[in-house]
């Protein structure tokens, strides 16, 4: 067996890689999560891993996907107008891909569907769940939290995380006015229904609130990840970014260019 190299992530999860493979802890929600990514690999999806069933130690095997994961703070790399179009590019495909998936009422996923279930939805779709490669988006990684939802559930956090749409005051924070642009751009990118662009603030601003109520509920089941994320203000950090995007909602919603 070749060695085991730990891998850096969100503090949640106890990853590792060993040669072309990474190997992670499975759950409940494994079954589906790998009948998705063999779908996405039978769609001819490429931005995301493909798995490989269980190991000895009981561990999901999925490839290694090569490329970097930014941590933080961001590099100027993952943060250039480039960068952003393409993620809302790989997502827009990501989700296309699913539309096809199967409905499968017994199966389970870490977080129960949301409707509309137009899509699944990856559930944490981030630049710290992304593979970066010549400084593009290329892959999305860690599908633990992927579940049935409508598109604006997954892009609403994808803005918030790829734009970035939190306070300006935060390390990796840029301007209103410049939050404002890239949002556009973002949503543009994706190609987002007018719809679903009046709803991106308000959607972003019931996903992070879903995240603080989340974060507390595993911290008081004992998980000692979350518990550790509160302790180092994770979620005073979110409700922050709530009163931010209620503040600035008119401004941060990407309505379409006129045509002319």
């Amino acid at each position: 067996m070749a060695e085991e190299e730990v891998l850096a992530g969100g503090g949640v999860n106890h990853v590792v890689r060993i040669g072309g493979t990474v190997r992670r802890p499975v759950g409940p929600w494994t079954p589906a999560v790998h009948a998705l990514l063999e779908h996405l690999a039978a769609r001819g999806f490429t931005g995301a891993p493909r798995c490989h069933g269980v190991d000895g130690a009981g561990r999901e095997i999925l490839d290694f996907v090569p490329g970097e994961v930014p941590g933080h703070p961001l590099p100027e790399w993952a943060r250039t107008d480039g960068a952003l179009v393409a993620a809302g590019g790989l997502l827009r495909e990501f989700h296309d891909a699913t539309l096809d998936f199967p409905k499968n009422p017994d199966m389970e996923w870490y977080f129960p569907p949301r409707s509309p279930a137009e899509v699944v939805c990856h559930g944490d779709v981030a630049t710290y769940n992304c593979v970066f490669r010549e400084g593009r988006p290329v892959a999305f990684i860690d599908f633990d939290t992927a579940h049935p939802g409508p598109r604006i559930w997954d892009v609403s956090y994808a803005a918030y995380r790829f734009v970035p749409l939190g306070d300006p005051r935060h390390a990796d924070g840029v301007p209103v006015a410049e939050q404002a642009r890239r949002v556009r751009l973002f949503a543009d990118a994706y190609g987002l229904g007018e719809q679903d662009r009046g709803a991106l603030v308000e959607t972003a601003r019931e996903r992070l609130a879903h995240l603080v109520r989340h974060m507390h509920e595993r911290a008081a089941a004992g998980d000692e990840a979350f518990a550790g994320h509160i302790a180092r203000g994770d979620d005073t950090l979110y409700r922050a970014d709530l009163d931010h995007l209620a503040r600035h909602r008119a401004t941060l919603t990407p309505v379409p260019r006129q045509r002319g």
